[in-house]
């Protein structure tokens, strides 16, 4: 690769009529590339700074380019660029629509990760060395002040999460350079954005037609700067670049000539190696369509915009399950996966390249965007269940993505009363959700922000997608603003100890057997199964099923009585006896408001209880129907919503055990049973007079321990009343 900024200017002495000033040349906006081309422009020299492998890319008979021919077929191959870079500053018949030309803004955010660029100090999205009182984070330094050069491989001893160094190489600091040069008109900005680029391109170089090794396994850490989403990044942020950048005194007919053939391999690139079925499918094939549409004077324009189309409905089918959600079944991969959907539409719309997708491409979003309705809470939150990073999704992110829902669909009432906070539309009316495939089910009184809701996690993932975390069983309990159940969240996606303590089983609210993590040390799957929801006599019932151990499936029921409190029936059933069976409950906690435990081991029970002071409170007390082995044991855990990051809040857990009772000739399938109420309360005092019993009645003319594979019958009274709840398959 040349370097942009050397020419051998003795050269240009060696030419009569060569001008005086060749940095003057190579950064003029006033070069007259019609005038005498002889007398003025050392055509020989200035053809070796163009990168000529530009016109093996570039289709010069595409309409506005007839210049740009004229000039290469004489051998001006400067002169030709310079045409070139002409017809982009004032090419008006492409429409983006991910860029603001008219009226830009840049917010602190990305201002801060345009100047800290500045000093090669580079944004990694979830990274930062450091973050101030306020909340300003500053990045890493790529800079070897021994060397006086940047260093690509520095901080890999700080960040050692596999996810730093990919992050790295999609060059998330440009576009806000990008952004924050053409608001200011500050030259230093495309300075630098060249000069780093340049040094990326000379550090990482690519041979075109290169194939990597298959993804996934080791082979992502070869040459993963050139494969998978880092490239489909780049791709996707360099069309919005370019636009912002184009009109500078420094964007040269040398620099766009290596920019755009650099940009061609890059596609090329991913066309060469596209992932079989990930999300990275999906990001490579919204980058080769965009890069069709937005990009058509490239002579495979056509090919990547007709493949990367057919490929971005290809993925729909492939990616969006029967229920409309995304197969990863991680909501923030979901929600992401939509949004690459519907660019692509809005970008075909307004090029009037419609005709590349089918007409049902808009229509099958539709139970994917249902999802989105049904699995936030009602204050516009999302819990971080699998690997999502709930940071990432505020309240004005998520109601920014119901606005283009609702444009999406505009006869439909509901989305537009989520998009508009309810102050239009109308409000959905159903309780329970049932999203079967997938494995979301969610249980709510009602939709405003006072209101209960229930979601629990049952995921069907018999192909192990990496993203769902191995936790069947656990759930999350919004009321009135608080999740007193929050789940763990990720952390990492290193394949570390970080990672592996906030996806383990244990550390969600659900059953486990020796404290070990589905799918490990004592097998078990995460193939869910819905085996019953109704609604009957005011009581919301739901029953799921996993096969969460080689030894032990986990069977919850749950009951949502009057609207008001949950009791959770718990069995650990198999055929071979003397499990340990643990039950585990993470509550929220607080420093100001610690959560406090209930200590009632010498009856058998346990139980934890919030402190806040707003009236608004959450009990959990848990009983067992045996007793062997029987104990119970604590701990404090960090939440995570941002990768890398744990201050999203605290939870105080509580692990419960009893031994499943021994198997016998008569009893060939035993169970560890569990009853755990969950009950609502406001101030703090009232804990004082709630009394809770509850026990199961259906082993009363039976051994303790038996399973009932048809149903349970339960009994729990509550400050005298009684409930007789219970369920028939």
């Amino acid at each position: 690769m040349k370097n942009i900024f050397l020419i051998c200017s003795c050269a240009f002495l060696t030419f009569s009529g060569c001008i005086d000033n060749v940095n003057e040349l190579l950064t003029s906006n006033n070069i007259d590339v019609t005038s005498s081309y002889d007398t003025q422009i050392c055509h020989t020299t200035l053809n070796d700074t163009i990168e000529t492998r530009l016109f093996d890319v570039i289709n010069l008979n595409y309409p506005g380019l007839e210049k740009v021919r004229e000039f290469y077929e004489a051998g001006k191959f400067y002169n030709a660029t310079s045409a070139l870079l002409e017809y982009y500053r004032n090419r008006t018949e492409v429409n983006n629509p991910n860029i603001n030309l008219v009226n830009p803004t840049i917010s602190p955010f990305n201002q801060n990760i345009a100047d800290q660029a500045l000093e090669y100090k580079f944004y990694v999205r979830s990274f930062y060395e450091s973050k101030d009182e306020n909340g300003i984070e500053s990045y890493y330094s790529f800079w070897d002040e021994n060397q006086k050069k940047i260093n690509w491989n520095a901080n890999l001893d700080k960040e050692t999460s596999q996810e730093f160094k990919y992050q790295l190489h999609r060059h998330q600091w440009m576009l806000p350079q990008a952004i924050a040069y053409f608001i200011s008109k500050d030259e230093k900005y495309i300075q630098s954005w060249i000069e780093v680029y340049s040094d990326w391109l000379n550090t990482f170089p690519h041979e075109p037609g290169t194939v990597f090794p298959p993804e996934g396994g080791a082979g992502n850490d070869k040459d993963y700067q050139w494969k998978g989403l880092q490239v489909a990044e780049r791709v996707t942020s360099q069309v919005d670049i370019m636009p912002y950048f184009i009109h500078s005194i420094n964007f040269t007919p040398e620099w766009l000539s290596i920019f755009l053939s650099t940009f061609e391999k890059e596609v090329e690139s991913i066309r060469l190696n596209y992932y079989l079925s990930s999300n990275h499918s999906l990001s490579q094939a919204q980058a080769i369509t965009t890069a069709g549409i937005l990009m058509p004077e490239f002579k495979n324009s056509e090919v990547w915009a007709t493949e990367g189309a057919s490929k971005m409905n290809e993925e729909m089918d492939k990616q969006l399950l029967e229920d409309g959600v995304h197969f990863e079944l991680d909501p923030s991969y979901h929600i992401a996966s939509i949004s690459s959907f519907r660019e692509i539409y809005d970008l075909a719309k307004v090029n009037n390249k419609v005709n590349l997708l089918p007409a049902s491409y808009i229509s099958k979003l539709k139970k994917a965007t249902e999802f989105v309705k049904d699995i936030i809470y009602p204050n516009y939150t999302l819990d971080n269940f699998n690997d999502t990073r709930a940071s990432s999704y505020t309240k004005s992110v998520l109601l920014k993505n119901f606005k283009i829902y609702a444009s999406m669909y505009p006869d439909d009432q509901e989305m537009l009363w989520m998009s508009t906070e309810g102050k239009k539309g109308t409000a959905p009316t159903h309780l329970t959700s049932a999203y079967e495939e997938s494995g979301y089910y969610m249980l709510r009184n009602g939709w405003g922000k006072s209101s209960t809701m229930m979601i629990l996690k049952n995921n069907n993932n018999p192909d192990q997608q990496w993203h769902c975390q191995p936790d069947n069983g656990t759930f999350g309990l919004y009321r009135n603003t608080r999740n007193f159940f929050p789940d763990a969240g990720v952390y990492s996606y290193n394949t570390d100890s970080n990672r592996a303590n906030y996806r383990a089983t244990k550390n969600h609210n659900t059953l486990t057997v020796m404290s070990k993590t589905i799918g490990e040390e004592q097998g078990g799957v995460t193939e869910g199964k819905l085996l019953k929801l109704e609604t009957l006599n005011n009581i919301d019932i739901l029953v799921t099923e996993n096969a969460s151990y080689n030894n032990i499936t986990h069977r919850r029921a749950i009951f949502y009585v009057n609207k008001n409190f949950f009791v959770i029936a718990d069995e650990g059933y198999g055929s071979i006896g003397s499990n340990k069976v643990n039950l585990n409950f993470h509550m929220l906690t607080d420093k100001t408001y610690p959560t406090v435990y209930d200590d009632l081991k010498s009856s058998k029970q346990y139980g934890a209880h919030t402190t806040f002071t707003d009236n608004n409170n959450m009990l959990i007390r848990t009983f067992s129907e045996t007793e062997q082995d029987f104990s119970v044991t604590t701990s404090t855990s960090k939440i995570s919503n941002k990768l890398g990051d744990n201050t999203a809040g605290s939870r105080a857990g509580y692990q419960y055990t009893i031994r499943q009772p021994k198997t016998t000739e008569s009893i060939p399938i035993t169970a560890a049973r569990f009853i755990s109420v969950i009950y609502p309360f406001g101030d703090i005092s009232e804990i004082n007079n709630l009394n809770i019993d509850a026990k199961f009645i259906d082993n009363e003319n039976s051994a303790p321990g038996t399973f009932h594979p048809k149903g349970i019958s339960i009994k729990v009274t509550i400050n005298g009343q009684e409930y007789d709840l219970s369920y028939s398959l």
